[in-house]
């Protein structure tokens, strides 16, 4: 099997992206998105930014490597009574289904970064957007001191070396390798900009829970938790993680999760 697409089915994303709902509205709504649009939302997860895009009227097509996160988009799609809002398979480096040109927008949160590949991830997204159109990126960067570069982080350091070649998905967050990767698709760097955003996970119920969720649902800690326990280093793990998301969590109770995470945004026009 792919190995990413393994990663990505091996847990259950749906339960951390309960908690990025919120954020994933309040994004799209900065996006310009409007109805009647064609947006590809790639790396879509359950659709925590595609079904608010398809709330705006667009026509979004959301396009994932796991199965299990598809059927689940397709699934809240239908209890929204969305029908201009589709979830189907599909690899962020290779898109030979869809039609160059296609899209008004494309979107992708957290998601394409994680392709093994940035550089036909890039030439990608460019050949299905329309001249005129915009991509949109939201990546993780590395060593920032929030909470998803420091649980990568740390889970990185109980894993064992990743194979030859391996490209880390935190790369996306360096300015200077996005300006590469979309200029040798054609893009020039003056058409793609950048600001620093932040995204919020929230929920009802304690950073310690919350831990959990990463830890039993998340495919990258939960890898980190298999080669920790091969190495007898699971507790010190846990305690590391569990330490991380309390010092993270500004809700001001024990007992509620309010934890902002920065990343960078990436716009680029076609």
């Amino acid at each position: 099997m792919n190995p990413n697409k393994a990663l990505w089915e091996k847990g259950d994303f749906t339960r951390i992206a309960q908690t990025m709902r919120k954020s994933g509205e309040e994004l799209v709504a900065k996006l310009g998105i409007t109805k009647g649009m064609k947006v590809l939302d790639l790396g879509c997860g359950d659709g925590t930014t595609a079904i608010p895009e398809a709330k705006l009227g667009a026509e979004v097509l959301g396009v994932d490597i796991a199965s299990n996160l598809v059927d689940a988009g397709n699934s809240r799609a239908k209890d929204e009574g969305l029908n201009n809002c589709t979830f189907r398979l599909g690899d962020a480096c290779d898109l030979n289904e869809l039609e160059s040109q296609s899209f008004d927008r494309v979107v992708s949160i957290f998601g394409a970064m994680f392709a093994p590949k940035p550089f036909e991830v890039a030439k990608e997204m460019v050949r299905v957007t329309k001249p005129g159109g915009k991509i949109t990126m939201g990546n993780w960067i590395p060593s920032d001191p929030t909470l998803v570069a420091q649980i990568l982080k740390i889970s990185a350091a109980y894993t064992p070396p990743p194979p030859e070649g391996f490209i880390s998905p935190m790369t996306w967050g360096i300015e200077g390798n996005v300006i590469e990767r979309f200029g040798a698709a054609g893009i020039p760097a003056e058409n793609i900009s950048f600001e620093k955003d932040t995204y919020t996970f929230e929920g009802p119920f304690s950073p310690d829970h919350f831990m959990a969720t990463f830890k039993n649902y998340y495919g990258p800690t939960m890898n980190a938790f298999d080669a920790a326990g091969q190495n007898g280093k699971s507790t010190q793990l846990e305690e590391e993680l569990t330490t991380l998301f309390n010092a993270q969590n500004k809700s001001g109770s024990t007992n509620e999760t309010l934890i902002p995470a920065a990343y960078l945004r990436v716009t680029v026009n076609c």
